[in-house]
């Protein structure tokens, strides 16, 4: 299993660290615009990102965020280079594998890499009815379960909160919705007893509320081998002690869960080293102006960056990390991999959509995972979806 976070590595750096790194690279300045796409107004995202640009607006620089409804919406923008950054979720990473909504004949794999991402004090997890007993993922065994219609994040969330306890869709009732609070409507009506959620989210507090209450099962961060299970569905899973969540979670009563990064600042591999640079550099080195600016703008912090995850980083990124002395050897191994496995997908993109595939979208989605897979399992690396 993947080390989920790097350990305090923002007081090893030292100050002296910081400020040569800094002198170091004054040639690169902030620019005078920025652009980004991000989650609708009102989302945790937007509001992270607009109170964020309001300290760069201090230091000169503009940031016009485009806020998007939906995955596709976010990243369009970035495909076509219309903005540099997008303040994405997990679709980010779906994007740099080309699965589910990514998986069509407009999109394929994407050539994506992380500037930075937060992770906060809530988690993200199977929200269940408190009423039934359930304590562990083991024990949804015949439960009712959500099923939201058209939403791959929330799907494969559940699933793997299934796998960890070595079950499947087939060992629960599967409970389709047509919407994400459309299935929380369901579990507090009686017709559903768990949904996937953030930890934060108002559905969840809504069925916290109610008659029902509510239960976040726990995920014993000891047990190796059923975190394989789980990360082997949504390897983008990291253990997470979560001290914001609805229900009777705190600070004092933390919830032993999971989570993964949002938002996760991305861009295009190929974008400008000198525009990457000086945005990293703001965030790390001005954690302190805008930590208490929004909610969970302190999940930016230096320490809460997983430098082994599933996205690999952009290179200015990774320079700029090994100049302030916390980029390794076994994370240069990793992000070696990463970009590696990111070639054979283009690669194999590249031969599939060349040798004249089906025009049928279904088929031809088919058929590229039918190649996408062979391609990674070739090359001895794990396709995760199939």
């Amino acid at each position: 299993m993947m080390k989920t976070m790097i350990q305090s590595v923002a007081t090893a750096v030292g100050l002296s660290a910081l400020l040569a790194a800094g002198a170091a690279s004054a040639e690169a300045e902030l620019p005078r615009t920025l652009s980004m796409t991000a989650y609708p107004t009102g989302s945790l995202g937007y509001t992270q990102m607009a109170a964020i640009g309001n300290v760069l607006q201090g230091k000169g620089t503009s940031v016009r965020i485009l806020p998007g409804d939906n995955d596709i919406s976010r990243m369009t923008p970035l495909k076509n280079q219309r903005v540099d950054y997008c303040a994405c979720g997990i679709a980010a990473y779906f994007g740099s594998e080309g699965v589910l909504m990514f998986a069509g004949p407009d999109w394929g794999p994407q050539q994506i890499r992380v500037i930075t991402t937060s992770i906060a004090r809530f988690g993200l997890g199977l929200a269940v009815a408190g009423d039934i007993g359930v304590e562990t993922p083991a024990d949804l065994k015949g439960k009712r379960v959500a099923f939201v219609r058209g939403d791959d994040a929330l799907n494969v969330g559940a699933e793997s909160y299934l796998a960890f306890a070595g079950l499947t869709w087939d060992d629960v009732e599967r409970v389709t919705f047509p919407g994400y609070t459309r299935s929380f409507e369901g579990v507090i009506a009686g017709q559903a007893d768990a949904a996937f959620t953030a930890t934060v989210a108002p559905p969840a507090q809504q069925l916290a509320a109610s008659p029902r209450g509510l239960t976040w099962p726990r995920l014993d961060p000891d047990d190796s081998e059923a975190w394989d299970r789980l990360q082997s569905v949504a390897p983008y899973f990291q253990p997470h002690n979560v001290t914001a969540a609805a229900g009777d979670v705190d600070a004092d009563n933390p919830w032993q869960g999971s989570s993964y990064p949002y938002p996760i600042m991305v861009t295009n591999a190929d974008l400008d080293n000198d525009k990457v640079r000086p945005l990293i550099r703001f965030f790390v080195e001005e954690f302190d102006s805008y930590k208490d600016a929004a909610p969970g703008n302190d999940g930016y912090s230096l320490d809460n960056q997983n430098m082994k995850w599933v996205v690999p980083f952009h290179d200015a990124v990774v320079e700029y990390y090994k100049e302030i002395g916390v980029w390794t050897d076994e994370m240069q191994e990793h992000q070696d991999m990463l970009v590696r496995r990111q070639e054979i997908l283009q690669e194999t993109w590249a031969e599939y959509t060349g040798s004249n595939p089906p025009s049928d979208e279904d088929a031809f989605i088919a058929g590229w995972m039918e190649a996408r897979a062979a391609a990674l399992d070739a090359a001895g690396m794990n396709p995760v979806f199939r």
